[in-house]
């Protein structure tokens, strides 16, 4: 790792702490991350992740959760957390004299939410309108039915919002439970990017965030399987909603930027190969993209189309000749220089603030990936050839493929799309 641009040490109690000292800024983004997500929950435990997540805000022993809304108000600071499958993130951004008074209500919740009955009882109410939500919305649970498909069996195919059952289920002792398990010093790391020095960051993790002594716990690692899937959802939408896809890489791979480079030619954007052949010359889509998620042991390369219901088969049918395509021909030059240059534009423009600085350096530390500078970024996507491209597309597009579809179509309609 590189430690040239930012600092990283322990505090006495075990709880890692890492910064990014940018003088030119007067704002300061700090997050506690806490190694746990969907993949680590128990099958009763669905959705425990993400529920620990909304209860840190429903209030504890010194604080209401309308207090700690007020005094980040007070402060003029961004606040706000989210939940992933492998981790949980709570975050604030606030003006470099307000740290210390934004860090201390941070922690507070992190350390001690009251998880008290009735508030678990009202925001499984609550959460239970967001599974609804989303299931409301086919352009979005047509990703995770796709997930499911893939990872089926696999503790990354599981949903982070849970499900109606296990939701419904929530109760103080199972969360208190969860709580003891996953938020300790073991699992949670402090990281911070702005006007602040290392030492005043540690200082404030030191001094209010309190959480139970105990080793960082080793996940259960585990390749899942790749074979054919098909899941299909019959409803009476108006468009079809297409994900698919192959098995993609693993966080830590040393192609991930080739990965990064050839989503960018496939389907990464106006001028990208799906995009041109599938909405500017056909006409078959307003929405049609790729994207890859990295896990620490698995992958995902996905392309997302919403079509009308008599043009699904077509648009997949294209989506599988392009990706033979690109498998059999490799890119252009030209295709390549695009797409490089537009990544590390994006990159640049991505990092001029300092939650997206905190951010990178919270994930890379969260899931044990090296953290690299702006310019080894850079010099790592330049060194990306068309035949490393090449290469990684054969690898990518000769797997079983996956096939989600929600649209008011039968499984047996497009079950023959699925090699």
């Amino acid at each position: 790792m590189n430690a040239a641009f930012y600092d990283r040490s322990t505090t006495a109690d075990g709880i890692e702490v890492l910064t990014e000292t940018i003088d030119a800024v007067r704002s300061v983004a700090v997050g506690i991350w806490v190694r746990v997500g969907s993949r680590d929950e128990a099958p009763h435990e669905a959705g425990m992740s993400h529920f620990m997540e909304h209860m840190a805000f429903k209030g504890t022993p010194k604080r209401s959760a309308q207090e700690i809304s007020a005094h980040f108000e007070r402060l003029g600071a961004e606040f706000n957390a989210f939940t992933s499958k492998e981790y949980t993130c709570f975050f604030v951004r606030v003006i470099d004299e307000r740290f210390e008074e934004a860090f201390e209500v941070l922690a507070d919740m992190v350390s001690n939410a009251s998880l008290a009955e009735d508030a678990i009882l009202s925001e499984r109410e609550v959460v239970l309108e967001e599974i609804a939500r989303h299931d409301d919305t086919p352009d979005d649970a047509v990703h995770d039915l796709f997930a499911a498909e893939l990872l089926k069996g696999h503790p990354l195919g599981e949903e982070v919002l849970g499900t109606r059952q296990t939701v419904g289920a929530f109760d103080r002792p199972l969360a208190v439970s969860f709580k003891q398990r996953h938020y300790t010093t073991g699992t949670v790391l402090v990281a911070a990017a702005g006007n602040v020095a290392h030492e005043r960051v540690r200082d404030a993790a030191t001094r209010w965030l309190a959480l139970p002594k105990a080793e960082r716990p080793t996940r259960a690692l585990s390749q899942p399987s790749a074979r054919p899937g098909l899941a299909v959802v019959t409803r009476d939408t108006e468009q079809a909603h297409i994900c698919w896809g192959v098995p993609g890489l693993p966080a830590g791979s040393d192609q991930r930027f080739v990965i990064a480079v050839l989503d960018g030619i496939f389907g990464g954007g106006m001028a990208s190969r799906l995009f041109q052949e599938v909405r500017e010359k056909r006409g078959l889509a307003y929405a049609v993209y790729s994207y890859h998620s990295l896990y620490l042991d698995a992958g995902e390369f996905v392309v997302y189309a919403g079509t009308r219901p008599d043009n699904a088969r077509e648009v997949v049918r294209i989506v599988s000749e392009e990706a033979a395509r690109l498998a059999s021909d490799g890119v252009s030059d030209e295709e390549l220089e695009r797409v490089r240059e537009n990544m590390k534009g994006q990159l640049v423009l991505s990092l001029e603030n300092t939650r997206s600085r905190m951010t990178r350096l919270g994930k890379s530390a969260a899931t044990d990936t090296e953290i690299l500078s702006i310019d080894e970024l850079v010099a790592r996507i330049d060194a990306v050839t068309a035949s490393d491209v090449h290469a990684l597309a054969q690898s990518l597009f000769s797997q079983p493929k996956t096939l989600a579809m929600i649209a008011p179509l039968q499984a047996d309609a497009v079950a023959d799309l699925v090699q």
